[in-house]
């Protein structure tokens, strides 16, 4: 059972670190899309082949950009906070009971 707990408190570390990491570059996105980016720079191009597909399915539960203002990243945001919040704490609490 030692095993099994280590594990699961690793995989809260590393889910936790990965959140974190996708956390910024959702704000990068963010934070790029208010400027007139090219296109064919290799990070914009990166920053958006990591981020749509999170942002696509969220856009469209949302209905489009209805007022103008995409609010599809702050959802996102929210949701990685949340997941933060209340799965990786999970995890490692998980792992204690098993210990």
């Amino acid at each position: 059972m030692l095993v099994l707990a280590n594990l699961l408190n690793a995989l809260a570390v590393v889910l936790d670190t990965v959140l974190m990491l996708y956390l910024w570059v959702v704000i990068a996105r963010a934070l790029i899309s208010w400027v007139n980016p090219d296109p064919f720079n290799p990070v914009v191009q990166a920053l958006y082949k990591l981020t749509e597909p999170a942002l696509y399915p969220i856009r469209r539960m949302m209905g489009g950009y209805s007022i103008g203002v995409d609010f599809s990243p702050l959802i996102l945001l929210l949701a990685i906070y949340f997941l933060r919040i209340f799965l990786v704490p999970t995890l490692r609490d998980i792992a204690m009971q098993i210990r």
